[in-house]
C-alpha cells in the first residue's frame, strides 16, 4: 500500500530507511530477546528431536567425509535423503560443543531469531520500523515457526535463507543493484542445499518484483535477472557437480535415490515426484495420492491448519488490499514491489502445498510464515494510517473480524485445550472490529487503545498455540504444531519382532542398557557396530552407542543399498558385527522401490542364529 509521509511512515520509494528513535531500537531488542527465549526455553525436552538428522550430525562430528556428504553414519554407508547444508551447521556445532541435544537444536533456535530479525529488516525498508516490528512479531508467534525453530529439520535453515533472499531483493530493487540481486540468487541457491527444489518456489515473486519495479530500463532488468539466475545455478549446482564427479566407490550411497544419483534424488523423489505423487522408493503414498486430500482448502485441514492458518485469510486480504491501493502508483513504487515479493512467495508456495500429490507433512507450512507475517504486518500499519478512508477502515475492520472467526474455528478443534480462549477471541475480536470502523472519529488515546486491543485479539490464538507448541516436547520424523507432541503422526511401520525398542519407519529405536553395551564391545574390529533396516532404527542405536550403524535400505528401507552381494561381502570381510531386528513391515500397505533389505534379512535369518536382547532380535554376524 502506498505509505503516507508522516514521521512514522517513510516515503513510498525510500533510498534507505531513516534512523529509528531509541524506543524503537529497544523494542527490536526486546522482540529478538523474547523470540530467543521462546525458541530456546527447555529446548532439551525434545531430546534428539528428529533422530534421523541427529544421528547424521553425530556422524558429521566424527568424520569430515560424513559431514560433507550428509552421511547417516560415520563409516559413510549411505546419506540422508536431502542435500546436507542443514547438517553442516549441526555437525560443526556438535564438533565444537559435543554431541548432545543442545548442540544440535540451539543452531535452529538461532536461525529463528535471525529469520525474525531479517523479516523486520526487510519490511522496515519499504514500510517503516513499526511495520517491521509487527511483521517480526507475527513470524515469531506462528506455531509452525515455534515448532521448526526448536527442531532439527532442514526447514529452519531454508526459511532463514529465503528471508535473506527477500531482503537482498528489496535492496536490489531500491537502486537496480545487480550486486544485491546476485546475492539474492546465491541465498536461494544455498537454500537448495538445505531442502532442494522447494527453495525455488519464491523465485517467481522475486523475479516479478524486480522486473516490474527496479528503476532502470527493461534490458538491464532482464540482464540483472539473468545474472542472478546464473548465481543461483552456480551456488546450487556446484554440490551436484562435485557429488556426480566423485567416484561412487569412494563416497556413500545417495539415500532416497534408486540409482545412487543426487540429480535423480533432486528431480525425482524430492522433486517432481512430490508434485505428481509418483515417487519411487516412497511408502504410504504413490501416484494418485495417499498423503491427504489435495485442494485449495488443504491448508485449513485438520493436519496443517494449526501450524499456519491463523492469519492466512488476513494475509490474502492484505495482499488484495495492497494491490488495490497501489494500483495507480509509479512503476518503481517500493510498497507495491514488496507486495509482489511477499505475495508471489505466498501464492506460489501455498498453491504447490495445496495441490501436490506426493509426500507432504504439516511442518512444511513454516515456509509460508514469513510471507504471511510481512503481508499482515504491512496491511495493519498502513490501513491504520489510512483509516480516514472508509475503504481502508472497512478493510482493517474486516481483516480483524475474519481473523477472529478463523481463530475461533481453529480453537474449536482443540475443545479440551484452553476452552475459554475461542469464545473470548471471537467476542473481543468482533466487537473491536466494529469499533475500528469508526476509529477515525475517536480521540487519539481511545483510538490507540482500541488498536492495542485489536492486536491482542489478532495474535491471541496464534500466540497461545505457538507457546503451547514451544512448551511441548516434539520428536520423530513428522512433528506438528500444537499442544500434543504426537499430533499428525500416522500409524504403521515397524520392525517385526522388535517390540518397543525398535522404532520402525517413523519412530526411533530406544535400545536398553544391555543392547547398548553389546554394541560398544570390540568396536575397533568392525566398520559398523550393527546394521538394521531403516534409518530411524539405525539412528536410535547409533546415538545410544556412539558407533556407526548401517541403515539398510535408507530411510524407508526401500533404497537398493546395500545389495545382497555387498552385504554378504561386508559380513565376509568382518565389517558388520550384528544385524538388529527381523525386517520392516510395509508402511500403509503400499510401497515402491527395492526389496533388497528384506532379501538381506531373509539371508541372515537363514544362516545365523538369533538371540533377543532388551526385546530386540540380534543376529551375531561374526564369521
Amino acid at each position: 500500500m502506498t505509505a503516507v509521509a508522516t514521521p512514522e511512515a517513510p516515503p513510498s520509494s525510500p533510498a534507505a530507511p531513516r534512523r529509528e528513535p531509541r524506543w524503537m531500537r529497544l523494542s527490536l531488542v526486546a522482540l529478538l530477546a523474547a523470540t530467543a527465549a521462546l525458541y530456546v526455553w527447555d529446548l532439551s525436552a525434545s531430546g534428539w528431536a528428529n533422530s534421523f538428522y541427529s544421528a547424521a550430525a553425530q556422524a558429521g562430528s566424527q568424520s569430515w567425509k560424513a559431514l560433507f556428504f550428509g552421511s547417516s553414519d560415520a563409516a559413510n554407508g549411505i546419506t540422508v535423503d536431502k542435500t546436507p547444508a542443514a547438517l553442516w551447521v549441526m555437525s560443526l556445532s556438535a564438533r565444537l560443543f559435543g554431541v548432545n541435544s543442545w548442540s544440535i537444536l540451539v543452531p535452529q533456535a538461532l536461525m529463528g531469531v535471525g529469520a525474525t530479525w531479517l523479516t523486520y529488516a526487510t519490511v522496515r525498508r519499504t514500510s517503516g520500523a513499526a511495520t517491521g516490528l509487527l511483521a517480526g512479531t507475527v513470524l515469531a508467534l506462528t506455531p509452525a515457526a515455534a515448532l521448526i525453530f526448536r527442531f532439527n529439520n532442514p526447514d529452519a535453515l531454508l526459511v532463514l535463507l529465503l528471508v535473506a533472499a527477500a531482503y537482498c531483493t528489496v535492496r536490489a530493487i531500491e537502486k537496480a543493484s545487480p550486486k544485491w540481486l546476485v546475492l539474492a540468487g546465491m541465498a536461494v541457491g544455498f537454500g537448495f542445499l538445505a531442502k532442494m527444489l522447494q527453495t525455488f518456489l519464491v523465485v517467481p515473486g522475486f523475479a516479478l518484483a524486480y522486473l516490474v519495479a527496479a528503476p532502470t530500463g527493461p534490458g538491464k532488468r532482464l540482464l540483472h535477472l539473468l545474472s542472478a539466475g546464473v548465481a543461483l545455478i552456480v551456488s546450487a549446482g556446484w554440490y551436484l557437480a562435485v557429488v556426480a564427479l566423485w567416484p561412487a566407490a569412494d563416497r556413500p550411497y545417495i539415500g532416497g535415490s534408486q540409482n545412487n544419483s543426487l540429480l535423480e534424488l533432486t528431480l525425482g523423489y524430492n522433486g517432481f515426484g512430490r508434485i505428481t505423487g509418483d515417487e519411487t522408493g516412497s511408502v504410504g503414498g504413490g501416484a494418485g495420492g495417499g498423503w491427504g486430500s489435495t485442494g485449495l482448502f488443504r491448508l485449513f485441514g485438520s493436519e496443517m491448519a494449526g501450524g499456519i492458518a491463523w492469519l492466512l485469510p488476513a494475509a490474502v486480504l492484505a495482499l488484495g488490499a495492497g494491490l488495490w491501493f497501489t494500483r495507480r502508483a509509479p512503476r518503481t513504487d517500493h510498497s507495491r514491489a514488496a507486495l509482489l515479493i511477499w505475495g508471489g512467495w505466498l501464492i506460489v508456495t501455498a498453491a504447490v502445498f495445496s495441490l501436490m500429490g506426493g509426500i507432504i507433512h504439516p511442518y512444511y507450512t513454516v515456509a509460508l510464515a514469513p510471507a504471511i507475517a510481512a503481508l499482515v504486518g504491512t496491511a495493519i500499519v498502513q490501513l491504520w494510517r489510512l483509516r480516514d478512508d472508509p475503504v481502508a477502515s472497512g478493510l482493517l475492520s474486516g481483516g480483524l473480524a475474519l481473523s477472529a472467526v478463523t481463530t475461533y474455528v481453529l480453537l474449536l478443534r482443540e475443545s479440551s485445550w484452553l476452552p475459554w480462549l475461542a469464545p473470548t477471541v471471537l467476542i473481543i475480536g468482533l466487537f473491536t472490529s466494529v469499533a475500528l470502523f469508526f476509529s477515525s472519529h475517536l480521540s487519539r488515546v481511545a483510538a490507540r487503545s482500541l488498536a492495542v486491543v485489536g492486536l491482542v485479539a489478532l495474535l491471541a490464538g496464534t500466540g497461545a498455540y505457538a507457546v503451547a507448541t514451544a512448551t511441548t516436547p516434539h520428536s520423530g520424523a513428522i512433528p506438528s504444531a500444537g499442544p500434543s507432541s504426537n499430533r499428525g503422526m500416522p500409524g504403521g511401520g515397524g520392525m517385526r519382532g522388535g517390540g518397543g525398542p525398535a522404532g520402525g519407519l517413523l519412530g526411533t529405536s530406544s535400545p536398553g542398557t544391555a543392547l547398548t553395551a553389546l554394541l560398544t564391545q570390540n568396536t575397533g574390529k568392525y566398520t559398523w557396530a550393527a546394521a538394521t533396516v531403516g534409518s530411524n532404527n539405525a539412528a536410535g542405536y547409533q546415538l545410544a552407542s556412539g558407533q556407526p550403524v548401517l541403515a539398510v535400505g535408507g530411510f524407508n528401507g526401500t533404497d537398493p543399498y546395500p545389495t545382497l552381494e555387498q552385504f554378504q561381502q561386508y559380513v565376509h570381510d568382518g565389517k558388520i558385527h550384528y544385524l538388529l531386528g527381523e525386517g520392516m513391515t510395509v508402511f500403509g500397505g503400499n510401497s515402491s522401490g527395492s526389496d533388497l533389505s528384506q532379501q538381506i534379512v531373509d539371508w541372515v535369518a537363514a544362516n545365523y542364529q538369533s538371540t533377543t536382547v532388551d526385546g530386540v532380535v540380534v543376529y551375531d554376524l561374526t564369521p
